[in-house]
């Protein structure tokens, strides 16, 4: 083994001994500088790395390792180095410094060394500690902070991310991730990283922070890395874990509110609205619909998103709240996206379902009270009242109507949402009924007001009364058979003309008689003048035989015409 000083290292001459006070017994150990914290103290077989001035008594200087850039490194109790030092670094912390007062006897003794070193001359070295290790020693962990809840750790063949400080025994930087403002991606257990790092990450959860120190042999080793990591240097990592999966990963589906009752299930091709709030595995928030104040919608299973939510999003009920967590590959892959989501990271959505509905779904009628006496049924063009609730399938509140003034509407008339007017129809008076109106038979893409874009709407309904009306195009009915000599019936007085006045006395009498009806939710006289004018085709005040036609009569006449 080589000593630490040769005649090609030692810098000064042999006549610069004239101040040397005389031999001594033993060693001088002046400890000059000790640090408040000692990780461990040099013992023999320990190896060491340290930086030394090397002077005579006088302080002249003979030697130097800072001079030639490179600390001394050498194992302790093997005569690796004279054995004044041997014997003065004993029990030496990373980062003392140590005045070693050698005599002669435990230096170069009688024969010196070459022109550098006289016989018989007492050598000075003013020693800073900055490695030790043994070749017994493993990887030393300490764990600073552990999270509240770890349902997985780091496993060989994991990707992992994570941010990490790098120091050297002595304290020096060499490297951080922060620094650099981007984790350390690497695989575990595949060589992708140095030996102890691949060994310290094991058994570590996401948000875990472990202290590591570790050695040279496995770490970088003789070679080091670089200019920042010398040869034979003991690593410290301070690593936080930010993110873990595993290639072979697939989704993961938490279930944290379930909805019942759950009456039909998201399929492939279903649009759905939902909010959302989105995190990295550490916690961190990188988006959320709530902040935009608007749900996300889409269609599932047709690619509009990224593949994990695509998929996750299957199965859910309307008000579900789940958690889904995406591995990169399932999410935004190794390039990330934009400069909030960083390559290769897990992503985890937070998910409400607002409603969902397929492009084919039909309005969903639940009776909730049967009417007990129920002799006619709602349908196109009765006049009808009813009261409502529309809200959300969130239970968002839209719409009421007023207790004491119900809702009216004459049904298939166009003046409500057509899915609405579907469910009013076939209703006995008293029934009540909820209903689910999907958006193409409600407020379509666009919304409308304070109904947002594509929302199914809950409708409960309750109807208060039902006017039975008249076919499209009609203003009056009969509900029997028509008198066979209607212009004589209609002329009272039998002077072969009919003037308003006797017209409208025997249209109120054959509804007051129930023989007919006339069109609902209109003021009978002014429909009674509206049938009149109808009649008087010359517009001349009177209706007589040749102008008096039934409507049924003319359409029947219009459809020969047609078929002409």
């Amino acid at each position: 083994n080589e000593k630490i000083f040769s005649s090609a290292l030692l810098l000064a001459t042999w006549f610069s001994v004239d101040c040397n006070p005389g031999p001594i017994d033993d060693i001088a150990v002046d400890r000059y500088f000790i640090p408040k914290s000692c990780i461990r103290e040099v013992k023999s077989g320990d190896f060491v790395r340290y930086h030394y001035n090397g002077t005579f008594t006088d302080g002249k200087l003979f030697d130097s390792s800072y001079d030639r850039g490179a600390a001394f490194f050498g194992q302790v109790g093997q005569k690796w180095q004279i054995a004044g030092v041997d014997k003065g670094i004993l029990g030496m912390c990373v980062n003392e410094h140590r005045k070693i007062t050698v005599p002669p006897h435990l230096a170069y003794g009688s024969q010196g060394a070459g022109d550098k070193v006289p016989p018989d001359t007492t050598l000075v070295f003013d020693l800073v500690l900055l490695d030790v290790f043994n070749r017994a020693d493993q990887v030393q962990t300490k764990v600073i902070s552990t999270p509240k809840e770890c349902k997985r750790s780091v496993m060989r063949t994991d990707f992992v991310r994570f941010h990490f400080n790098g120091t050297l025994l002595d304290g020096s930087a060499f490297d951080s991730s922060y620094k650099r403002s981007q984790t350390q991606d690497s695989v575990v257990g595949e060589g992708w990283l140095i030996k102890g790092l691949d060994e310290g990450l094991l058994g570590m959860c996401v948000g875990e922070i472990r202290h590591f120190i570790i050695p040279p042999f496995l770490a970088f080793g003789e070679k080091g890395y670089g200019t920042e990591i010398p040869a034979h240097a003991s690593l410290v990592y301070h690593i936080l874990l930010e993110d873990l999966h595993n290639p072979k990963d697939d989704i993961i589906v938490e279930v944290m509110k379930a909805s019942e009752p759950c009456t039909r299930k998201s399929v492939a091709g279903d649009y759905i609205r939902y909010h959302y709030n989105a995190s990295f595995l550490n916690g961190i928030t990188f988006d959320s619909s709530y902040q935009h104040n608007h749900t996300y919608n889409t269609y599932i299973g047709m690619g509009y998103m990224i593949a994990g939510i695509d998929k996750g999003l299957q199965g859910v009920c309307t008000g579900e709240r789940r958690r889904i967590i995406l591995p990169p590959h399932l999410a935004y892959g190794q390039q990330g996206a934009g400069k909030d989501i960083p390559g290769s990271a897990v992503l985890v959505f937070d998910i409400h379902v607002i409603d969902f509905h397929g492009v084919k779904d039909t309005v969903q009628v639940d009776i909730t009270r049967k009417s007990e006496a129920c002799n006619e049924t709602s349908e196109v063009n009765d006049f009808i009242q009813y009261h409502y609730n529309c809200s959300l399938l969130d239970g968002t509140l839209l719409f009421t109507s007023d207790y004491e003034t119900p809702q009216d509407v004459v049904l298939g008339g166009d003046k409500i949402i057509d899915g609405l007017d579907e469910a009013l129809r076939n209703m006995c008076v008293g029934e009540r009924r909820t209903v689910i109106v999907p958006p193409h038979l409600g407020h379509g893409e666009k919304g409308a007001g304070i109904v947002p874009g594509s929302a199914v709407l809950r409708f409960e309904l309750e109807l208060v009364s039902l006017q039975k009306g008249v076919p499209e195009g009609y203003l009056f009915i009969w509900l029997e058979e028509s008198p066979g000599h209607l212009f004589e019936a209609l002329d009272v007085n039998q002077d072969q003309q009919v003037p308003l006045e006797e017209f409208s006395q025997f249209i109120k009498q054959q509804v007051s008689e129930g023989k007919g009806r006339l069109k609902p939710a209109q003021d009978p006289d002014s429909v009674i003048i509206d049938m009149f004018k109808n009649q008087d085709r010359n517009t001349d005040g009177l209706i007589t035989q040749d102008e008096l036609k039934l409507k049924v009569d003319e359409d029947a006449e219009k459809t020969r015409h047609e078929e002409l």
